[in-house]
């Protein structure tokens, strides 16, 4: 689907120079002399590395067209993880490094989204917020003041991850997926 650069967003898919790229950043200028412009920060999915580029306003890109469908994680081995369609049963593999350190956030028949392109899956999309278990964390210290202070923690599933004074090991918080920081206690 063809769009202008005028409608480039930031998390679109674009097909570009034979590629899959994602938007990271935009910024529409128009300067005082010459016809206005998008300057695009991209991401390539397939190879990893960035591209800035400029494109006119009257200019027209190819929007990648990607499937959505919700899957329920389901098991790990060394090298990916698993997850299964709750409507077809069908079994869809993914590798690790392509999740990173949000994976350790899944757990037994969690929903997360995965994006399809090519009949391949190019991402996976968590739940904004999951809850989790506080497995250790340090002593609060008197006479701190709480807006300003937080203490490290460590859940159960080994992230490490900044908390209020008043979390104690093993309280039940959720954790905000897009960015792994504390929301608030269960």
């Amino acid at each position: 689907m063809k769009i202008s650069a005028n409608e480039i967003r930031v998390g679109m898919l674009l097909e570009y120079k034979d590629d899959l790229w994602e938007v990271l950043k935009t910024q529409h200028v128009k300067p005082g002399k010459g016809g206005a412009f998008a300057q695009v920060e991209m991401k390539s999915l397939n190879k990893n590395t960035k591209l800035n580029e400029r494109f006119r306003s009257s200019e027209y890109l190819e929007k990648a067209s990607v499937d959505e469908e919700k899957f329920n994680y389901s098991y790990k081995d060394e090298n990916n993880y698993f997850f299964i369609n709750p409507k077809t049963f069908e079994q869809i593999e993914i590798q690790k490094d392509m999740i990173g350190e949000k994976g350790r956030m899944l757990s037994e028949n969690l929903e997360v989204i995965i994006s399809i392109y090519d009949e391949k899956p190019i991402s996976v999309q968590l739940p904004n917020q999951i809850s989790c278990k506080v497995e250790a964390t340090d002593a609060a210290l008197k006479g701190q003041t709480v807006s300003s202070s937080y203490k490290p923690a460590v859940l159960k599933n080994g992230i490490k991850i900044q908390v209020p004074p008043f979390i104690e090991s093993g309280d039940e918080i959720v954790v905000d997926t897009r960015n792994i920081e504390y929301v608030k206690k269960v």
